[in-house]
């Protein structure tokens, strides 16, 4: 499999497509090539390793990774792989992603994650993290985040001036 990918994103199981999907979403507003994955760091974990080895040889400079409850996705990464790894916490289960959320971010020293907020929120904030990664070694990408938050800016003051 020989993709030229920039982001490669993970997930622990196919429910968690929704609100992933808005980190794919996300980078594909920009252009950014990437892939996605569907393993779990506990029933596949020899295929998470081999995936993010083959995600390296096939360029990827940033990692995000999106999982529930136990949440050890990430941080099954992180421990393969020098490159920038950011972490999604996903809601669900009896602690609403509060759970997720403390195993994503309470990583041991010399293994660290990023860590967003839980869900869709957090994955689009991943994905725009990656995107400002990728942006200072890249000048289209870093020119597209300019108008990206120009476009912010212009939409707020849009907002306000309808209610004037």
């Amino acid at each position: 499999m020989s993709d030229n990918i920039s982001v490669s994103i993970f997930m622990g199981s196919k429910s968690d497509l929704p609100v992933v999907q808005a980190a794919s979403d996300t980078l594909n507003e920009f252009n950014v090539p990437h892939r996605m994955f569907i393993l779990s760091a506990h029933r596949t974990p020899e295929e998470v390793v081999k995936r993010v080895k083959e995600s390296e040889k096939n360029g990827a400079k940033v990692f995000i990774a999106a999982a529930g409850m136990a949440a050890h996705l990430a941080g099954a990464i992180a421990a393969q792989t020098t490159k920038p790894v950011l972490g999604i916490p996903l809601g669900g289960g009896d602690l609403d992603g509060m759970d997720s959320l403390l195993a994503t971010v309470q990583m041991p020293k010399g293994v660290p994650v990023a860590t967003f907020a839980i869900g869709k929120s957090g994955a689009i904030n991943a994905a725009l993290c990656a995107v400002q990664m990728l942006g200072t070694s890249d000048e289209k990408i870093a020119a597209m985040l300019v108008e990206y938050k120009s476009k912010m800016h212009d939409d707020v003051l849009a907002a306000n001036d309808s209610i004037q």
